[in-house]
């Protein structure tokens, strides 16, 4: 196995991560939930990670498998299966679990996920959903207070109440049931090994730890993250021994005690007896919790391709009216990056985001048909003045319950990704998440609990009517995760990516889409190339690139703009010709493998 990965340490002085770090803690405090529903709105928490600096990272090609996910001992670890005959779910969830170890603050078996599966044999595609649901007690007032206000985000995610019904394990524990090769036991290996014998502590792992200064109110968290009620420094060797204990305990015995058993007595006595918002998930919602599959959501991209993605509740939707929108325009008779490109993905990108605010969420009224009808989209085209923004950027009018209306809400951005391509050509997109960093802050066996139920709208009735993405029992939030595979007319696999982000996640996607199938950038091109997210309806442009040169002719179009640092994960694989491309993100600590 050949592994290729050139990284070089952060080009920005470590006293403006300091200083980012401060007014990302003050920006999210005083994140407020907005009244509008149209356009991109500061309450749908447009705030992103720390910047964690940027990376000189190489391209990796191969022609027999590729692995990228957001560390290298978690891409190491998914190569590792590949070598030894496993397939791509196998490899995808040995990946998964190091990534349990070593970004406990972004993902785990106490959170939950969306999967993607193309099986090369049969040409068919299948989706497993482990997302997070809503207890059966879960109430839709919840998280309003005495005085009948919703919470603030940082009063709510914190503790047990924020806790839903976690669906990773469950969601791995299907898939591989159903396409996995190797021993359930094998896939769980490498993550115990480097719980027991411990990491090196990231700056990336160090910062967040800083950030998230509650995590010493919460004992068992305490004692397994910080050292000494500190944050452990960058450098220092961080054991999980409680979580090998663990993964040793499923790897052997299978998810019965998670799911129906000690673990899950531990679940629910942490979550209802949390000393902050205590929660209400129980043993039958544990019990009970149960995946679901199916097809992808998919539609053609320029009669040439087709792009396919998780269905609701996830980002797809709008990723795809992103891109509906804008096949209308010749994207590659313009300049990358230029005024012109800009512009135009800004207001493709606000018009479908008023769509989304407006009628997405985990229901069964969403006009979902009309929103990706080629005609419609076409006409929201139509909106797109080349030389001046939108003024003001309305909805489709489509045939709503008038009972009901939709409301943005808090979604934060730790989450991770992993592509992956297996040496018979079956591949898997798989994000993962506990919400916010650190998740709810709870501490079982090892592992932290997901704030998930935040991703909830927090208010459940605004101006006398029902809030679409309220709280129900055994709902799903709505999420912008959105893995996602690219096919070629001839259903020839072509691209694999996804991204964490939070609601930045599908404009990362459709950037990463656009660079590599329109303009022609190989995949780690594709990946870098600087940043620009459409926020509030600000165009805010990746801090200290080229692109904020743009700064000045956005603005004498109409837009508002700032700079800003802009960090995305994206992790993505491209297939041509037999020849594997790899990418990963130079904005996180990611790395792809291949061979």
């Amino acid at each position: 196995m050949t592994v290729i990965s050139s990284i070089i340490t952060s080009k920005l002085e470590k006293i403006m991560k300091k200083f980012t770090l401060f007014f990302f803690i003050i920006f999210l405090s005083l994140t407020t939930i907005s009244s509008s529903n149209a356009g991109i709105n500061l309450s749908d928490a447009w705030v992103g990670e720390p910047d964690s600096g940027f990376r000189d990272v190489k391209l990796v090609t191969g022609k027999k498998y590729m692995v990228s996910s957001a560390s290298q001992s978690s891409s190491e670890a998914g190569a590792e299966i590949l070598e030894k005959g496993g397939n791509a779910i196998d490899a995808a969830i040995a990946t998964s679990l190091v990534l349990n170890v070593v970004e406990p603050h972004s993902s785990g078996i106490g959170g939950g996920g969306f999967l993607l599966y193309f099986d090369k044999k049969s040409g068919k595609s299948i989706y497993f959903n482990g997302r997070e649901t809503a207890p059966s007690k879960a109430k839709s007032d919840m998280f309003l207070n005495k005085d009948g206000k919703a919470k603030e985000f940082s009063e709510a995610v914190k503790g047990g109440l924020s806790v839903g019904a976690p669906g990773l394990l469950k969601n791995m524990y299907e898939a591989h049931k159903k396409y996995g090769k190797l021993p359930w036991k094998d896939l769980f290996q490498p993550a115990i090994k480097i719980a027991q014998n411990g990491f090196i502590v990231s700056e990336r792992f160090h910062n967040l730890s800083v950030q998230i200064s509650y995590l010493k109110d919460f004992q068992e968290t305490s004692k397994i993250y910080l050292k000494n009620g500190q944050p452990y420094k960058i450098g220092e060797t961080f054991k999980n021994p409680e979580l090998a204990t663990t993964l040793t305990e499923i790897a052997n015995n299978g998810i019965k005690s998670f799911y129906n058993g000690k673990i899950a007595e531990d679940i629910v006595k942490t979550v209802q007896n949390s000393p902050i918002n205590p929660g209400y998930l129980s043993l039958s919602d544990l019990k009970n919790y149960r995946v679901k599959t199916g097809k992808l959501l998919c539609k053609t991209y320029r009669n040439t391709y087709n792009i396919c993605t998780m269905p609701l509740p996830s980002g797809g939707v709008t990723l795809l009216q992103i891109m509906g929108i804008l096949e209308n325009f010749n994207l590659s008779k313009m300049t990358l990056n230029s005024i012109e490109t800009v512009h135009l993905i800004s207001e493709a990108t606000r018009l479908a985001y008023a769509d989304r605010n407006e009628y997405i969420s985990d229901s069964t009224t969403i006009p979902l048909e009309k929103l990706l009808n080629k005609e419609y989209l076409k006409e929201r085209a139509s909106l797109i003045n080349p030389n001046k923004a939108i003024s003001d950027v309305k909805p489709g009018n489509f045939t709503k319950n008038s009972k009901v209306i939709n409301s943005n809400k808090i979604e934060p951005p730790s989450t991770t990704h992993l592509s992956i391509v297996d040496a018979e050509g079956n591949a898997v997109a798989m994000t993962n998440s506990i919400e916010y960093f650190f998740g709810s802050a709870l501490s079982v066996d090892g592992f932290l609990l997901n704030n998930q139920l935040t991703d909830f709208s927090l208010e459940p009735i605004k101006n006398g009517k029902k809030v679409a993405n309220s709280v129900e029992p055994h709902k799903q939030p709505r999420s912008s995760m959105a893995p996602t595979f690219v096919f070629d007319k001839n259903n020839n696999l072509v691209m694999i990516l996804g991204s964490p982000g939070g609601p930045r996640i599908i404009q990362f996607l459709a950037k990463t889409i656009i660079n590599h199938l329109d303009f022609k950038l190989d995949t780690q091109s594709a990946i870098a190339l600087p940043s620009f997210v459409v926020l509030n309806d600000i165009v805010e442009l990746e801090k200290n690139r080229n692109i904020t040169k743009l700064k000045s002719d956005l603005e004498k179009m109409g837009h508002k703009t700032k700079e800003i640092e802009i960090v995305s994960g994206i992790n993505a694989i491209s297939i041509d010709n037999g020849i594997i491309e790899g990418g990963a993100d130079p904005r996180r600590e990611g790395i792809a493998i291949g061979f």
